[in-house]
């Protein structure tokens, strides 16, 4: 809109320009040479104006001719840069697609058309990396870190090659480079300082921390010098204790939840008589994440104390935190100092339900130093051995006895205060049970059925049920009896398990000759004299 107001001004005032001098005529007469030229000013101005078009055109015209090589030779280095431009996207995308015979071909083509791009370099060792070729991969990488314009782009890749060869001196050589290039490299930062860790140098992890703290939120920041400055207070607890004094102090206030800083807080501001503070500290600490090492370090407060006083100082620091397991054991260990075994098992009745291991191993200290009971003892310790498990410092599916600022796998802070199965989603209650009781198996049934016959002949079964016999269709016959007393339909036919006869020893009576009575069924005739009525009686009896 500006640009179109501007030439309409433009053109306003040409014309007004040319309105003024044809309102004021005049003639121009021009002697030059011999020659004498006038006319009027209009034409005069006229002409003028075509001389500098004209001389324009011709400018134009002797410049192009003269610029012409360099046109042209430009026009073929563009042509050539964009079939080089082609190149390295055929190649980025067949490496991204997983390519590999695109990804080379192209990389060599980008290498012949456009030999000192960037993304070339990049190419070439993307492409050596997806075939395996460690060599040139490398060779691309230092290539591009020797180029102010990819330095960082080809140190990160030599950082990479040195991990995947195991060569952690060369890695950390070449994150030390990418630190002194550009501090605020995340990746870079974060090397240095996992290094330092790995070695111990508690002082160089501080100093590598500072350098990428413009790069790390501010709570991760602070809970990270909280622990380097907890691990170089330990590291010097032996050598200063003034200068362990000031970095775990230190620590504290930047996390206050950090139970190893707690601890050891407590333990230099007690050596040096200020059990004020110390307290201070270590309720903070309990109150925000309960511990054993923080109830440690606070009953021990004030040297020289009874067991009794050792014992309400518990009481007092369980209060903090009602209904926590960790206060509960805290205090029943300090009455089992104390001997009072009452507060010690009033501690831990609201766990003896489900125990873990230490409540069960406590109430076994405590059965032995009261009554010296060895048989409650073994059962509490039985208990303990089949009891779920308590917390623990845990990392990387390694357990520790006391904690440790760094994992097995190099990781700050990796240890934490969990139940070691909670690592990998195992934790479940322990349930106490009997073995279970086998099952009890009913043998086959065999079904019979009775045709009545008269008393002159003794009666024949109809049918029976042989081990090979398939299975009957799903109705079910209509039952007979030989007695006036109702007979239950029998069951639906299924194949029977093979009969294996029983046996009897020379020795062996055999069964009784009285018939078995059914407790359900109602009580039938009394039992025929004939044999043969005994017999089928008996098993008909048998069968239900």
């Amino acid at each position: 809109m500006i640009r179109v107001v501007l030439f309409l001004l433009a053109v306003l005032a040409i014309a007004a320009g040319f309105a003024w001098v044809a309102d004021r005529p005049g003639d121009v007469s021009v002697v030059w040479m011999g020659y004498r030229v006038e006319t009027s000013l209009m034409v005069a101005a006229l002409a003028v104006a075509a001389l500098v078009v004209v001389a324009i055109f011709l400018w134009s015209v002797l410049r192009g001719l003269m610029r012409s090589p360099e046109q042209v030779s430009l026009f073929f280095r563009h042509r050539r840069a964009m079939k080089g431009y082609l190149a390295i996207s055929r190649g980025l995308v067949a490496i991204g697609a997983g390519d590999l015979k695109q990804a080379r071909k192209s990389a060599a083509e980008a290498a012949r058309l456009s030999p000192g791009d960037p993304l070339t370099l990049l190419l070439t060792a993307q492409s050596a990396q997806m075939a395996g070729d460690r060599a040139s991969a490398e060779r691309a990488f230092r290539a591009m870190a020797a180029r102010d314009d990819t330095k960082l782009l080809g140190l990160r890749g030599l950082y990479v090659e040195a991990q995947r060869r195991d060569d952690a001196e060369s890695a950390r050589q070449v994150a030390e480079q990418a630190v002194k290039a550009d501090p605020a490299l995340t990746w870079a930062g974060q090397a240095v300082l996992d290094d330092r860790c790995a070695a111990g140098d508690w002082a160089g992890a501080l100093t590598a921390l500072e350098q990428t703290r413009g790069t790390q939120d501010k709570a991760d920041y602070q809970r990270k010098r909280a622990v380097l400055l907890t691990a170089r207070a330990i590291e010097l607890e032996d050598s200063d204790r003034d200068g362990a004094r000031a970095a775990v102090l230190e620590a504290v206030k930047l996390a206050p939840d950090l139970v190893p800083a707690a601890a050891l807080a407590g333990r230099r501001l007690t050596e040096s008589n200020e059990q004020r503070k110390a307290r201070r500290i270590l309720d903070k600490a309990w109150g925000l994440n309960p511990h054993p090492d923080i109830a440690e370090a606070y009953a021990n407060l004030r040297l020289g104390d009874s067991a009794r006083e050792r014992l309400m100082r518990m009481q007092v620091l369980a209060d903090r935190a009602p209904g926590h397991i960790e206060g509960a054991l805290a205090v029943a260990r300090a009455a089992l100092d104390a001997r009072e075994f009452g507060a010690a098992r009033e501690a831990l009745a609201p766990y003896l339900s489900s125990p873990t291991r230490r409540v069960a191993e406590l109430m076994a200290a405590i059965e032995h130093t009261e009554h010296g009971d060895e048989g409650r003892v073994r059962e509490w310790m039985s208990r303990a051995m089949r009891a779920a498990g308590d917390p623990a410092w845990t990392a990387d599916g390694v357990v520790s006895d006391q904690w440790r600022p760094v994992s097995p796998s190099g990781r700050l802070d990796g240890y934490q205060w969990r139940v070691p199965l909670a690592e990998i989603g195992v934790v479940r209650p322990v349930i106490e049970l009997d073995a279970p009781t086998p099952p009890v198996e009913e043998p086959p049934v065999a079904t019979e059925i009775v045709s009545p016959a008269p008393e002159s002949t003794p009666p024949e079964p109809v049918a029976t049920i042989e081990p090979e016999a398939a299975p009957e269709p799903a109705r079910s016959p209509e039952p007979q009896s030989v007695s006036p007393e109702p007979v239950k339909p029998a069951p639906r036919a299924r194949a029977a398990e093979p009969i294996i006869p029983l046996v009897h020893a020379p020795d062996d009576p055999g069964p009784d000759a009285g018939p078995e009575i059914d407790p359900v069924a109602p009580p039938g005739p009394p039992p025929s004299r004939d044999s043969w009525q005994r017999f089928f009686g008996f098993g008909q009896g048998w069968r239900r």
